[in-house]
């Protein structure tokens, strides 16, 4: 048998609820772990039979009772004790989804008509300026992509220049 079949078998030879077959007791004999193991298993199970629970203190009765007559006694919960749960979760509801409002709408700014618009198409930068003529090339991409012809002009132009 494996040592795996074995540990779970254990506990029960332990408490003396299983006999051990020949061929558990092979496997103990042969396995200083698995024999170990029930060995320590056994010392453990004879400390908790020596073990005794400590008494109930004589007045536990005696408080429980009182504890119970307090408790019937009380005024019942009003209805504002009933109304607190459902109220902080209705808050709760408004609260996440105004949070999942603003993170979803988080760094777009959106005008009247309801278009939404990056922040970077705010910032209105005259020509000549960096952030314009960003703002041009990023405009007039597709237009720039395919103007190899300009390239095939200036090459044209140097060689009729330079004869």
């Amino acid at each position: 048998m494996k040592c795996t079949e074995i540990r779970g078998l254990l506990p029960d030879l332990a408490a003396g609820m299983n006999t051990a077959g020949p061929e558990v007791k092979d496997h103990l004999a042969s396995c200083a772990e698995c024999a170990g193991r029930l060995e320590a298993i056994r010392q453990t199970m004879a400390l908790l039979d020596e073990w005794q629970a400590p008494e109930p203190s004589p007045y536990f009765d005696v408080r429980l009772r009182a504890r119970l007559k307090e408790e019937a006694a009380a005024p019942p919960a009003g209805w504002l004790q009933w109304m607190r749960r459902p109220a902080l979760a209705v808050t709760l509801a408004v609260l996440m989804v105004a949070g999942l409002t603003l993170l979803r709408f988080n760094g777009k700014v959106s005008d009247f008509k309801g278009t939404a618009q990056s922040p970077m198409a705010q910032v209105d930068a005259g020509p000549g300026t960096a952030v314009g003529d960003l703002q041009a090339l990023d405009k007039n991409h597709d237009l720039y992509s395919d103007f190899d012809v300009l390239d095939d002009l200036e090459v044209q132009s140097d060689v009729t220049a330079n004869p």
